[in-house]
């Protein structure tokens, strides 16, 4: 019988075996369901509609913090939910600064739990305890009239599981053009219906334009950059260690440069000081003098939206781990090969192992690596195909101040926030239209059935919420609510500040909470950790990231990740794949 049920959970038992009955999420759905037709990929359109019934289809784009939680809390007995998104899971985003560097095993994050589901750092989508169904695609374009959804599929693509910081296909440089070069072909386009739509993609990785940034910089956004950073700083130290290594390419390799100020920013700082002085000072000790980790931002002070003590502490900590902070820096350029000043220096045999970084203040400088987080811009689809609405959504959409215009006579537009672009939306998260006269008191309009969530959205009475996880969070479990108690009419949502945290190094931590209490140091990361382990990861999967860490360490992994870095473009949501992965390292993934 056991070993029954791990052929089961491995995918290999055959269709035949699968068919068993279980009981349907909706009256309306078959007695008698195959569980292989919930998980498989290919899942006909026709399929979705059969077993919709008179429930209202909710589509879902994006599988963030915000398109999770919400496809996880809508009623199956009322609403028929699709989530539509290139990445067939939901990543929680806190961690990957410690799986980058070791702290959190892989192992850890590819975790598959018992129940309940949401009890790790990286959820599958499609799961046997989620009534969601699922499509792997980009969203393309919306009809609003007819709501009709475009998808281009993507399971395929060598983009999902990067941080994009460019259009797919309009760059011409970065990550883009390098997975354009890669990828087979475009993807086929499909349409989907819905009743309701909720617009929840996220944003990328803002550059503003710096040279050479798309093309050579490492970011944190996913799984698959946390992997090429730790990837990356192995390369580092072993090209280092090398008897061929010069001591002046060896000072330039182990510098690791940190744009960005900010929480990622200044945890992925720490917690990169932690790796090298616990870990790989023990196996690299002759290289520990040469190591350099610097964090610009061009604030005058990191941590700007803590309380100024907390960010003073955070800079005086990091001085004392020898973590150097340039405020006030701008970077203009960041390109492979050696500074000016080294290229006629003939010490350097290897001049495509590090890059140059290069600041308005100090002039290029030689580095290993640069990890680049200064906040987001707005992802394309929002930019450009939710631009105008091709012909307005009578049905849907109630006019405001123009009870006496037609609206198919005018052309509209989606409303846009004028600082960050996002979708500006009323106090239920419903998108606003408006006609597009220019003027300031132009006629609006509200769409009863399309929704906008996280950091792609803006609510019209409270710009200024911030763009975070605890936002988009709170939203989705406010919104679900009210859907399935059909009140939306009778609240609005109000955001509860439950503080924030950073690592801060050296079991360090600061924390801001709603109110006036700060909390740094040791008692501070308790509360850090802890609040973070204990939401992400099951018991199992908490003892498990433990475990490894207290038998090896974090440095020893290397024969591992030099084997895992092999799939480099790895993507958790193939569970076939990701399963094979994960029990070649001797892991059982249920």
């Amino acid at each position: 019988m056991a070993a029954a049920v791990q052929r089961m959970r491995l995918g290999r038992l055959s269709k035949a075996l699968l068919e068993i009955p279980i009981r349907p999420s909706h009256p309306s759905a078959k007695t008698s369901l195959s569980l292989l037709s919930y998980q498989r990929r290919n899942a006909s359109y026709q399929e979705l509609d059969s077993t919709k019934g008179d429930r209202q289809r909710v589509v879902v784009l994006g599988s963030g913090w915000a398109g999770y939680v919400l496809s996880r809390q809508l009623d199956p007995n009322k609403y028929q939910t699709l989530v539509v998104s290139p990445r067939s899971y939901f990543v929680f985003t806190p961690l990957l600064a410690s799986t980058s560097v070791g702290t959190l095993e892989f192992r850890v994050l590819l975790e598959l739990t018992q129940d309940p589901p949401e009890g790790t750092a990286l959820e599958p989508i499609r799961s046997r305890h989620s009534t969601a169904s699922f499509y792997q695609g980009w969203a393309d374009d919306v009809d609003f009239n007819q709501k009709l959804l475009r998808v281009e599929e993507s399971v395929i693509d060598p983009l999902v599981t990067k941080a994009l910081a460019e259009d797919r296909y309009d760059g011409k440089k970065g990550e883009v053009e390098k997975g354009k070069a890669e990828a087979r072909k475009k993807g086929q386009i499909f349409d989907v219906s819905y009743d309701k739509l909720i617009v929840a993609v996220g944003c990328y990785s803002q550059t503003f334009g710096t040279k050479g940034v798309k093309e050579n910089a490492l970011f944190l956004k996913d799984v698959g950059d946390a992997r090429r950073i730790r990837k990356r700083v192995l390369e580092c130290f072993e090209t280092a260690a090398l008897p061929t290594t010069s001591d002046t390419l060896r000072k330039q390799i182990l510098r690791f440069a940190v744009v960005g100020g900010g929480p990622t920013g200044i945890e992925f700082s720490a917690e990169l000081h932690d790796l090298i002085n616990e870990d790989l000072a023990k196996i690299y000790p002759s290289l520990l003098k040469h190591v350099d980790i610097t964090v610009y931002d061009v604030a005058p002070n990191v941590l700007s939206m803590f309380d100024e003590s907390l960010g003073k502490y955070a800079m005086e900590t990091f001085s004392r781990q020898g973590i150097r902070i340039l405020t006030s820096h701008h970077v203009e350029e960041l390109r492979p090969g050696l500074p000016k000043s080294e290229m006629g220096n003939e010490d350097i045999q290897d001049r495509d192992g590090c890059y140059t970084l290069k600041t308005k203040e100090k002039g290029e400088t030689g580095i290993g690596m640069c990890v680049w987080s200064t906040g987001l811009m707005m992802n394309p689809f929002v930019e450009k195909a939710l631009e105008k609405c091709h012909t307005f959504p009578i049905a849907s959409a109630k006019l405001r101040d123009a009870q006496n215009t037609d609206p198919s006579e005018m052309e509209w537009i989606i409303k846009k926030d004028g600082k960050s672009g996002g979708l500006v939306t009323d106090d239920q998260f419903r998108v606003k239209l408006t006609s597009n006269t220019g003027k300031d008191d132009s006629p609006s309009a509200v769409m009863q059935d399309v929704f906008a969530l996280g950091d792609c959205a803006v609510m019209e009475s409270s710009p200024g919420l911030p763009a975070t996880a605890q936002v988009a969070n709170q939203k989705a479990e406010w919104l679900a609510q009210r859907f399935n108690k059909d009140d939306l009419e009778q609240s609005s949502f109000s955001y509860k500040n439950l503080g924030v945290m950073a690592y801060i190094g050296n079991w360090n931590a600061v924390m801001q909470s709603g109110g006036d209490n700060n909390i740094k140091g040791r008692a501070a990361w308790l509360i850090w950790r802890g609040a973070y382990l204990t939401k992400s990861l099951s018991i199992r999967g908490l003892a498990l990231g433990y475990a490894i860490k207290v038998s090896m360490e974090r440095g020893a992994i290397r024969g591992e990740e030099r084997r895992l870095s092999e799939v480099n473009d790895y993507r958790p949501g193939d569970q076939l794949k990701l399963l094979k992965e994960v029990g070649s390292a001797g892991f059982d993934p249920i």
